[in-house]
């Protein structure tokens, strides 16, 4: 009976002990962040983190949703059937027009001194050499984005005026080069990689955003209420981007394959081209916001101005 009271006894001891344990809280689910690429070369960082496992190391999932062109990447955002994007601050401006929709969380790829970002290009049978033969020259560009922006703005800052700066509409970047090759547009602007490749066709370069790095820049941007919902889902993205960063600096032909599988590079170009450096954590400055601001209200694509403060956010960086 002694024998049976004591069995007794640590059963009630081990219940209590249950019973009085803290609740183990249940495994919180890894978010998935959905990102629309391009197949732009400012989005090999986040290949290399997928690649390298990077983002499963920091416990995000992250899906990219190819897109084709920038209306329907801004469509699938506006949508909301994808939470991130690589754009430029005046895609930002646009989407935050009435609210805030979308915050700059990162620079994506900055032009540095060796490797421009967007190049002014002129047809080989144009006899162009230089930005004083581009005065009052038709320069085809997607009008109304940072491409007809950084144009302007290089040109200014080669001493043309608003007058003697004359810009078409050619959207479609192909469409672009192929008007260059045949010699039917003298210029044109195009972005890295297509800018080697019509210089390999036999075009020239004449200005490029080497010099002026606070012009041609991109973004990471996320919706703003996936980084409400899900800032630590965030903060895990940028850091697998600045591991991918450092990685991929250190090493660039080591990923000479994700520029082939990913389309990043046309293929005749793989053999030669430099990947340019990436840029380690960092979000534009007021100062870059407030001059391309400057630049839509001029053309009439906002009237009001866009808070740099609601539409930069530089509190999620590693």
């Amino acid at each position: 009976m002694r024998r049976i009271k004591s069995l007794l006894a640590l059963v009630i001891i081990a219940l209590l002990a249950v019973a009085c344990a803290p609740a183990t809280a249940a495994p919180q689910e890894t978010v998935t962040l959905k990102i629309a690429v391009l197949p732009i070369i400012d989005t090999l960082p986040m290949y290399v983190a997928q690649q390298e496992g990077l983002f499963a190391k920091h416990g995000v999932n992250v899906e990219f949703v190819p897109v084709a062109s920038a209306p329907e990447r801004d469509q699938l955002v506006g949508a909301g059937q994808a939470d991130g994007m690589v754009n430029e601050t005046i895609s930002v401006m646009l989407f935050n027009k009435e609210k805030v929709q979308v915050q700059a969380v990162r620079y994506a790829l900055r032009p540095t001194e060796n490797a421009g970002h967007f190049f002014i290009i002129a047809s080989a049978k144009s006899g162009i050499t230089d930005s004083q033969g581009l005065k009052g020259i038709e320069i085809g560009v997607s009008q109304g984005t940072v491409i007809e922006y950084v144009t302007e703005r290089l040109l200014q800052a080669e001493g043309l005026t608003s007058e003697e700066i004359k810009t078409i509409a050619v959207p479609k970047i192909p469409d672009r080069m192929a008007l260059l090759a045949s010699g039917e547009l003298n210029a044109g602007v195009l972005p890295d990689p297509l800018g080697a490749l019509a210089v390999q066709q036999g075009a020239v370069i004449v200005l490029d955003d080497s010099k002026h790095p606070e012009y041609g820049f991109s973004v990471i941007s996320f919706r703003k209420e996936i980084i409400d919902a899900n800032p630590e889902a965030i903060k895990a993205f940028l850091a697998a981007i600045e591991e991918a960063t450092i990685m991929l600096n250190s090493d660039s032909k080591k990923y000479t394959s994700v520029l082939s599988d990913q389309k990043l590079v046309p293929p005749p170009l793989l053999a030669s081209y430099s990947v340019p450096p990436f840029p380690t954590a960092g979000v534009p400055t007021e100062a870059e916001w407030n001059d391309a601001l400057a630049w839509v209200k001029e053309k009439r694509m906002l009237t009001a101005d866009i808070s740099y403060a609601d539409s930069v956010n530089a509190s999620l960086l590693p």
